[in-house]
């Protein structure tokens, strides 16, 4: 019997990221969450980004993913566009059960904390656009006063 022991192989969860607009995302993102490291503003980030993704089509989905770091925007195409839109309280919902141990509330504030950072970087008519396909509700996640109607 053999007593070679096999190497042990460490794998990073991500590749080391050297775009600086990417760091400014995510220190965008961890001062807007007030997450106490980057590491974890990064995870928060992917994951919000990601779910995003499969809800943005079309022109903005590409427009989207031209504006935004090349990481980001890697997040944002490599997901599959969703058949149907879901409601913002569905889409946190989502986001919570990405994340482990998340709660609704606090899937909530990972949202708010990234979707808030977007506009300075890719522009507030981008985000009029965006915000134009989605169901209402996802404008108050973006920073921004929801002034749909109540229908």
């Amino acid at each position: 019997m053999s007593t070679a022991t096999v190497p042990r192989v460490t794998t990073k969860p991500h590749p080391q990221v050297d775009d600086p607009t990417w760091t400014q995302l995510i220190e965008a993102v961890r001062q807007s969450g007030r997450y106490t490291t980057r590491p974890e503003a990064e995870r928060v980030t992917r994951t919000v980004l990601s779910a995003l993704g499969t809800h943005v089509t079309g022109d903005e989905r590409v427009d989207l993913a031209r504006a935004l770091p090349g990481e980001a925007a890697r997040l944002i195409a490599a997901q599959i566009p969703a058949t149907h839109r879901l409601t913002a309280a569905r889409f946190v919902d989502e986001v919570a059960s990405r994340t482990p141990g998340a709660t609704s509330a606090t899937a909530r504030w990972d949202v708010s904390s990234v979707l808030s950072a977007l506009p300075p970087l890719i522009g507030h008519d981008l985000i009029t656009r965006i915000l134009a396909q989605l169901p209402p509700g996802y404008a108050l996640l973006f920073g921004r006063a929801d002034l749909t109607p109540a229908s």
